[in-house]
């Protein structure tokens, strides 16, 4: 029988995420998303924070906690690739792994002392689920975190905002002012599975406290309604 080796959940991440249909699919690709990283009571030591005002990005460990599965299997069918190659799991990003680890890198904004909370990280450009279990925390640090000269594999061209968002003024309305520019990045990103192309399709995504519905017609991406969650 494999080793098991026992984790503890050192905090949560609060975003706009409801749902994963609509998260990016990777961290960094839309600054203008908010995030706060709460710890858990027993790590709420303003201590253990001691000097991380000094980076600009860190890195999160955190659990796919949507994604666990009795058992795993050794390839997986990255969206990238359209949804219809076959490629091992170790060289994807997939969540369904062996261990439903996840790594994102995220922009440090702040750090606030809350009376009750203790202290709050303040993070942009998070791809997590909002109430996602964070593991550990570490700092970015670009003399050894950074490789320009990488390769990238079959993802080595970044994904880029593809669409054109048209959000009607009246619907615009519905949306929280502070939240506008976050949802645009998001919707402009194409959330849609890549093998998906039917501009009759309506698609649906919770976000922010409210729930979004659009349809995309080529390089276009119209949102058609908006509704209180």
């Amino acid at each position: 029988m494999s080793e098991t080796v026992p984790m503890q959940v050192i905090a949560r991440l609060h975003s706009d995420f409801t749902q994963k249909f609509g998260i990016p699919r990777q961290s960094g690709l839309v600054d203008e998303l908010e995030a706060t990283v709460v710890f858990e009571p027993e790590f709420r030591n303003p201590d253990a924070l001691r000097g991380i005002e000094g980076f600009s990005h860190l890195w999160l460990i955190w659990e796919f906690s949507q994604a666990r599965r009795p058992e795993w299997s050794p390839t997986v069918r990255p969206p990238r690739l359209g949804g219809n190659v076959r490629m091992g799991v170790f060289a994807t990003r997939s969540p369904f792994r062996p261990n439903p680890i996840g790594l994102s890198c995220v922009r440090l904004a702040g750090v606030e002392l809350h009376s009750e909370l203790g202290p709050i990280l303040k993070v942009r450009g998070a791809d997590l689920l909002d109430g996602t279990p964070i593991f550990d925390i570490k700092p970015y640090v670009p003399y050894a975190d950074s490789k320009p000269q990488a390769l990238g594999g079959f993802a080595s061209t970044p994904k880029e905002a593809t669409l054109t968002v048209d959000i009607p003024p009246e619907l615009l309305e519905r949306i929280p002012p502070k939240k506008r520019a976050a949802l645009t990045g998001v919707l402009a990103q194409d959330p849609r599975p890549a093998y998906q192309e039917d501009g009759e399709r309506i698609y649906g995504m919770g976000f922010g406290g409210v729930d979004i519905k659009f349809r995309v017609e080529g390089s276009r991406l119209t949102v058609v309604s908006v509704e209180p969650s």
